[in-house]
């Protein structure tokens, strides 16, 4: 049984920054739900509940930064992208400090609380800010060393995580390295490019794609930026089509980064992006706003086919 990603982060928060006096914690009183708490209740001394502030809270990280502490934000993804922008573009994008920006409840996860709380904006807006690496966690194993990573590397980034648990990708031995995409399942009909819920999705997808005779690659692009463009292309090259899938809007986000690429190497390849239309999400179940916003396996099969069959 899989934890829900919060909990995994929780955790991994505490596994590596418990005995590293370095690492200091801020939250914007949601610390129950971003599991923060964990690290609360065992270092209660690096622990900052600064309220429901969080361009201040962004800004006080900073400060924690200039003096050689590693502060991670923590907040709703929604949140961290908006209110707190003003101070992660300045601090940490313009001025470099190696402020840790962890967007909970990625996507459409909190899926009760209204479209207020649904990020679908937040990949292209932080991978819009110079300087700043932007993750995208696809099980709990990887954000094990999302965590891990963000300690280790004092540069600023933003990691976005879910609320939810999500199926197992990796084995605990997995091996990441920072602007690498890893190639989970080999195809030569086409390539599927996920990050986040949706690598799952890709992998069911292109099972269901198998029994349909089409040999389907997978690809979690899980380090948006800096992107892996030596993969893509090399993928692009072998492969007749090409799918980007996300839990974002398909405006700026993985799809839009890996259409770049493609379009400033001159490769002619068709391209289709799964991700949420130019519209906001209601709220309900989140299986069934999966569904109806076309976030889901099936999605990626009748893109895949729209593209093949043309």
């Amino acid at each position: 049984m899989t934890r829900a990603i919060r909990d995994a982060y929780g955790e991994a928060l505490v596994k590596y920054g418990r005995d590293n006096p370095d690492v200091v914690v801020l939250d914007a009183d949601v610390s129950s739900s971003t599991k923060s708490r964990l690290f609360q209740e065992a270092c209660p001394e690096r622990f900052y509940n600064v309220g429901i502030a969080e361009a201040n809270m962004t800004a006080m990280a900073a400060g924690f930064a200039a003096v050689g502490k590693i502060p991670f934000v923590n907040t709703f993804a929604a949140f961290i992208s908006s209110l707190g922008l003003i101070a992660a573009r300045s601090f940490a994008s313009y001025s470099g400090l190696g402020i840790k920006l962890i967007g909970a409840y990625g996507g459409l996860s909190d899926s009760f609380d209204g479209p207020s709380h649904h990020s679908i904006d937040d990949i292209a807006i932080m991978r819009l800010l110079p300087n700043l690496k932007v993750y995208v966690a696809s099980d709990e194993v990887q954000t094990d060393w999302l965590v891990r990573q963000a300690i280790e590397d004092r540069s600023p980034v933003y990691i976005r995580l879910s609320r939810d648990a999500m199926p197992a990708i990796y084995q605990p031995s997995a091996d990441f390295s920072e602007g690498k995409g890893q190639i989970i399942r080999q195809g030569s009909d086409i390539t599927i490019i996920a990050c986040g819920l949706m690598v799952s999705q890709a992998l069911a997808a292109a099972r269901m794609l198998s029994d349909q005779g089409i040999d389907a690659a997978v690809i979690d692009m899980f380090c948006v930026k800096p992107l892996d463009k030596a993969l893509i292309l090399k993928s692009a090259a072998q492969s007749s089509a090409m799918i980007t899938a996300e839990e974002h809007s398909v405006i700026g986000g993985l799809g839009s980064a890996v259409a770049e690429t493609l379009c400033e190497a001159g490769l002619q390849i068709p391209v289709g992006f799964v991700g949420l239309a130019d519209c906001h999400a209601e709220c309900g179940p989140y299986e069934k706003l999966l569904q109806k916003y076309g976030l889901d396996a099936q999605a990626i099969v009748t893109k895949a086919h729209q593209l093949i069959d043309t």
